[in-house]
């Protein structure tokens, strides 16, 4: 598995998005027992926090310890720095794995190995990853070419599975229906830059260059978006979600 958010782990837990409930709900409405789950690639816990809600005990994993620096606290939660291909959970001892927004940086064959080994009889498998956001169709052209041009050398090949919204991505279980999700949240100016310093390429671009190419973006975006003012931004989930077999 590939690190590539250690850099920018706070401001990742800042300005990352939630999930929509009705995501979990439906993914959770496959899963009858619900002793233990696996949320691998947990970043800070985002989704580990809501299983725990509904799971007995949830082991949260990933190889960043700074993202894990800034996990919310449960006590059904145990976070662990490990990676995704090699776990330290018992053998057939989990009824639910989750990965969110994470799949595409593992070793697939290495990593499905691992969940038919740690996968109780019946265990559900979901995985899913977010679309590029939309606002209004200025925003969206000038966030769209800033991906593709600005950024475009800089993503890692990786990033070809989340552009292709995961149909493309290797998965070995029978699909169950994705009925098709959205995150929905009213972001300023102010979320919308935090949250594109958190994309993998911007880190990558920083790197090589002394320059913020999202600060000339904002200066974009800023002649359409008052500041202050509040928009409906929109993330659409794509879902591979089936029972490990």
């Amino acid at each position: 598995m590939k690190d590539h958010f250690s850099n920018q782990a706070e401001t990742y837990a800042k300005y990352r998005p939630s999930y929509p409930p009705e995501l979990f709900e439906h993914i959770l409405a496959h899963v009858t027992e619900k002793e233990l789950a696996w949320d691998c690639g947990t970043g800070n816990g985002q989704t580990a926090i809501v299983l725990s809600r509904y799971f007995k005990k949830v082991f949260a994993t990933d190889i960043s310890t700074k993202q894990l620096d800034h996990a919310t606290p449960d006590p059904r939660i145990t976070y662990a720095n490990e990676p995704a291909e090699v776990s330290s959970l018992p053998s057939q001892s989990v009824n639910c794995i989750t990965v969110s927004q994470a799949l595409h940086w593992f070793n697939f064959n290495q990593y499905y190995d691992e969940v038919r080994r740690v996968a109780k009889p019946g265990c559900l498998f979901a995985a899913w990853t977010y679309s590029l956001l939309k606002i209004d169709p200025v925003t969206d052209a000038l966030i769209q070419r800033y991906h593709d041009e600005t950024l475009g050398p800089y993503w890692d090949t990786a990033r070809k599975y989340v552009n292709e919204s995961y149909r493309i991505i290797p998965f070995p279980f029978t699909l169950l229906p994705d009925p098709g999700f959205i995150i929905s949240c009213h972001w300023n100016t102010e979320d919308l830059q935090g949250y594109l310093q958190t994309w993998s390429a911007w880190q990558q671009f920083i790197t090589e260059h002394d320059h913020d190419p999202v600060e000339d973006l904002m200066k974009q975006v800023a002649k359409n978006w008052m500041p202050g003012e509040k928009r409906l931004v929109k993330f659409p989930i794509h879902l591979k979600m089936g029972y490990v077999e």
